[in-house]
């Protein structure tokens, strides 16, 4: 077992070793021993492979390296190489393999190799040899290459944003691996449709990309031939050629003609009905009209995305353009998490709770990361360490870093500052600062879409709304300087097409 996860943003600062140090580097037996305890900051998949493969039979673990970083920018190339000599070494020293699983997000990319995650598949079937069953899940926000495909005998990704089917897909890996090893021998099919939506549109609640997805799920459910068919949304910020919607169907008994008609259905479905990738932002100034608007009670309470600024996407966290302008309206009974400011966090820890002090974030200005300055009182610190409840965070451990809640003079709108570039997707993040989420009237969060799954028991659908803000993460594709990504491409290019293959 082994997995790399990182979801790469081009925009975004180089992602280096340290960010992997804080947040995940597991090697060997260590990987055992967490997947197998009560909780772990591990990817979830992990334990629900452990978990799966407990439940279905004897096993031997021959657990490898997994490493996971906040989505950022693209690995320092040196440090992937060592991660995948790490991995290599690893496999060679585990031999003779029965199988081989494979954990990792699928966005990645290296500053030396656009298809990192493809690289790595090529390694491990360099390693273990063409016999040896090898089974893949990825986040749906990948970016598949036909490489990757080619390397492995089963592709499963996520099947739900916000993402709470990480241990269940890991699971349905388990269960492939058990059919592989019995001798099961599989084809698989594969189309890149050039559609590259923005992420706001591929929830699967509902939509365009949950239709597709029930599509899917009723041809594995219907066909028995069918051991997989996963429809991946793509990560449009990585900017590479392979960015785009993606269909990869496994059969089972090499049925190549079952992989190629139901990737073709899905395919005709997802290009048919592209026009539907669409959504409407609220804009920063109806943002704070309706702030205000909910803490005079005159509207029910809302909880905003500040979608531009996503850490979960390569965001900085620490963009003001929200914050500013629901301070300036005076909108009452904000609550704003996670500002992702380091020095800022410093200061409030040393100075105490209930200090007063003028509060200058971002004295570092950047691209999207502007001042802004306001008198503030220092509510609550912490050591920014607890355990998820809900969501895509249910049962892990997160680090926020030292964090402090503070209170902004004139409007009384409360900012959790963090030190970790985390985004803000378990309400355990506000809560463990005294936050009463039930009692706010705005809540602003620095996420895109996972947030959905952590507060939905405050906020139905109804009350929820992306906010047009700028950032590296911005739902507006036309406000990037694509170099890499497939042109033309839909919806960027009204003109994109696609070739069917004739699949039937």
């Amino acid at each position: 077992m082994l997995g790399l996860h990182l979801e790469a943003n081009a925009f975004a600062p180089v992602t280096r070793f340290e960010d992997f140090a804080r947040q995940c580097i597991v090697r060997g037996a260590e990987m055992t021993r967490l997947a197998r305890s009560e909780t772990s900051a591990m990817p979830a998949e992990i334990a629900g492979f452990y978990r799966r493969m407990d439940a279905t039979g004897d096993w031997t673990p021959c657990p490898v390296l997994v490493v996971a970083a906040p989505p950022g920018g693209p690995i320092d190339q040196a440090l992937f190489l060592d991660f995948l000599d790490e991995m290599r070494s690893g496999l060679a020293a585990a031999l003779p393999l029965d199988a081989v699983y494979v954990a990792s997000h699928g966005a990645s990319s290296a500053t030396g190799d656009e298809d990192s995650d493809g690289t790595l598949l090529a390694m491990v079937r360099q390693v273990v040899g063409p016999r040896v069953p090898v089974v893949v899940t990825h986040d749906l926000h990948c970016n598949v290459s036909e490489r990757l495909v080619d390397a492995c005998d089963a592709f499963i990704a996520y099947r739900t944003n916000p993402h709470v089917d990480m241990a269940a897909r890991a699971a349905e890996a388990a269960d492939a691996l058990r059919e592989l090893l019995s001798g099961l021998r599989t084809a698989k099919a594969f189309i890149r449709l050039p559609l590259t939506p923005p992420s706001v549109t591929l929830l699967t609640a509902e939509g365009p990309y949950a239709d597709l997805i029930r599509d899917a799920e009723a041809i594995m459910a219907s066909d028995p031939a069918i051991l997989n068919a996963s429809v991946t949304g793509g990560f449009t910020f990585s900017d590479l050629p392979k960015c785009g919607i993606t269909i990869c169907v496994t059969a089972r008994d090499e049925d190549q003609a079952a992989a190629r008609r139901a990737c073709a259905q899905l395919a005709r479905r997802g290009w048919s009905e592209r026009g539907r990738h669409t959504r409407r932002l609220l804009s920063i100034e109806e943002a704070a009209a309706l702030a205000v608007a909910a803490g005079n009670g005159e509207a029910e309470p809302v909880i905003y995305s500040d979608a531009g600024d996503n850490p979960g996407g390569g965001g900085r966290g620490s963009t003001t353009y929200t914050l500013r302008a629901l301070h300036e309206a005076g909108a009452k009974g904000v609550v704003l998490g996670l500002f992702v400011d380091p020095a800022l966090a410093a200061e409030a820890q040393a100075l105490g709770e209930g200090a007063h002090f003028h509060a200058v974030f971002n004295r570092v200005e950047s691209e999207f990361s502007k001042r802004f300055e306001s008198g503030g009182r220092v509510v609550k610190i912490t050591d920014g360490q607890g355990k998820g409840r809900r969501g895509t965070m249910a049962g892990r451990l997160f680090d926020l870093g030292p964090t402090a809640l503070l209170e902004l003079d004139g409007s009384g709108m409360r900012v959790v500052v963090v030190s970790l570039r985390r985004q803000c997707h378990e309400p355990r993040t506000l809560e463990m600062h005294g936050i009463d989420i039930a009692a706010a009237r705005v809540v602003v969060v620095k996420s895109r879409g996972h947030f959905r799954a952590g507060f939905d028991e405050f906020f139905p659908p109804e009350r929820i709304h992306e906010v047009d803000s700028a950032g590296l993460t911005s739902p507006v594709l036309t406000n990037f300087k694509w170099k890499r990504l497939p042109r033309p491409s839909y919806p960027l290019d009204a003109e994109a097409s696609w070739a069917d293959p004739g699949w039937n």
